[in-house]
């Protein structure tokens, strides 16, 4: 775990990989747009520590797992923007904050066949290219970011996931799969992120 008082800089010189977590929403003012009344903060000092972090592992090619939250400050960082309030930006019956049990399967997303993704999360696949998630988040990205692409979707159209296709593993997923881990549904993608991490620190 890291502390919002310590340097990025530092940080990445003793670290092989960058998990960014979930947590509370990043202030618009980061990505030039006045905020919207559902907005709520993050802990002090945490959207300045992630996105600086986020921009130096991107710029150093670290490998990066990003999850909710986490997806939306990788966006940011490279540049793009959030959708502030999915329920009142997005017309949709589509249900994406759904809180108790938090592995509640809510919703489908269609992965790009082609993408890291697809492959990270092996079996968590269908045939058909779709993946039952959980779903427990208001924000979204937005615009994407320079470098990163769109690699899953919801049936709204909402982003559900980020990729860089230059970098050696750097993605963001919108859903929680840390709430499966009693069940495995999305280890593979854990251990790709892993991977990516030991083969970094192996190289150094």
């Amino acid at each position: 775990m890291l502390e919002v008082s310590e340097s990025p800089r530092a940080v990445l010189q003793s670290i092989h990989g960058v998990l960014l977590t979930g947590g509370g929403d990043v202030d618009p003012a980061f990505y030039g747009e006045d905020r919207h009344e559902t907005v709520e903060d993050a802990e002090p000092g945490r959207d300045e520590f992630e996105i600086d972090l986020a921009r130096r592992a991107m710029a150093q090619d670290f490998p990066i797992l990003a999850i909710c939250r986490g997806t939306q400050v990788l966006n940011v960082a490279a540049g793009g923007t959030l959708v502030q309030d999915i329920p009142t930006a997005i017309a949709s019956d589509l249900a994406h904050t759904i809180k108790e049990p938090k592995n509640t399967l809510a919703h489908e997303v269609r992965v790009a066949s082609d993408s890291r993704l697809h492959t990270a999360l092996g079996s968590a696949v269908t045939a058909a290219c779709s993946c039952r998630v959980n779903s427990r988040h208001h924000q979204s990205v937005g615009t994407l970011g320079s470098r990163l692409v769109a690699t899953a979707t919801a049936p709204d159209g909402v982003i559900e996931a980020v990729e860089a296709p230059d970098a050696t593993f750097c993605l963001g997923v919108q859903w929680h799969p840390e709430n499966f881990w009693r069940t495995g549904e999305f280890k593979s993608l854990f251990d790709a992120f892993v991977d990516a991490a030991r083969e970094r620190a192996a190289a150094r």
